[in-house]
């Protein structure tokens, strides 16, 4: 069925529109999560600046604890220490350790990013730091333990080593209930890690540069649809006044 050259005329000002008000809406959807992004960065420097808080049981996993910095006491499940590898600091290679922290008078346990250990020169040997034994009170930040990301193949577990931090698999490791908290610890213990956290940078930068470009794009959308009607009309008034 033919449409009548009227309703076609006016089809591309409706699809300029409505690419129009989309455009609008994604970028502000963009500008919407750079906010969010942005809280959370201020509330990682502000946990950096408030004092521990100390706790005899772990919090429930909520924004609201994120990023806070707690005092933990108990003691470490010796036998489950593993060490994140591929790990850099200051340009070097290296492990993150990682290790179940069993609380005092609790059966709550919570995993604890111990620090950045050194990878030696010859990485056929493989990582060892000692667990300290008995009970120690830990000061540290609360992140969330499940992160994103890709591994390549089965081989991203090798004894202790492991590529990445899966909780799941480490749950089915351990045996026992673990929370989505992991504490990176930054009280100091005479182990040699160095505990030098880097500033959680958020990407609120991204979501800015997608909002200008969402915003780039209904601004063209716009500026072409009052192109377009300016010369249907003028289009219409030449034909009338032939």
């Amino acid at each position: 069925m033919k449409l009548p050259g009227r309703i076609v005329a006016w089809l591309p000002v409706v699809a300029g529109i409505a690419v129009f008000l989309l455009a609008l809406a994604l970028a502000q959807w963009q500008l919407d999560r750079a906010e969010q992004k942005r809280a959370l960065q201020a509330r990682w420097e502000e946990g950096g600046r408030l004092p521990a808080e100390p706790l005899a049981r772990l919090p429930a996993v909520s924004d609201a604890w994120l990023y806070r910095r707690v005092r933990l006491a108990g003691s470490f499940a010796e036998g489950y220490q593993i060490y994140l590898d591929n790990r850099l600091h200051q340009g070097r290679a290296g492990y993150h350790v990682v290790v179940p922290l069993r609380l005092a008078g609790s059966a709550e346990s919570v995993l604890v990013n111990r620090g950045w250990l050194r990878a030696e020169a010859d990485r056929r040997h493989a990582p060892f730091l000692s667990v300290p034994s008995g009970e120690v009170v830990l000061e540290g930040i609360l992140v969330r333990a499940q992160t994103r990301y890709l591994e390549l193949g089965p081989d991203t577990v090798q004894g202790r080593v492991w590529q990445n931090l899966d909780l799941q698999r480490y749950r089915d490791f351990y045996g026992r209930a673990l929370p989505d908290w992991l504490l990176l610890q930054t009280s100091e213990l005479d182990d040699g890690l160095v505990r030098a956290w880097p500033r959680l940078d958020a990407g609120v930068d991204k979501h800015i540069s997608y909002a200008g470009q969402w915003f780039a794009l209904a601004a063209t959308s716009l500026a072409l649809t009052l192109v377009y009607l300016w010369r249907w009309r003028r289009g219409g008034n030449q034909s009338r006044a032939d």
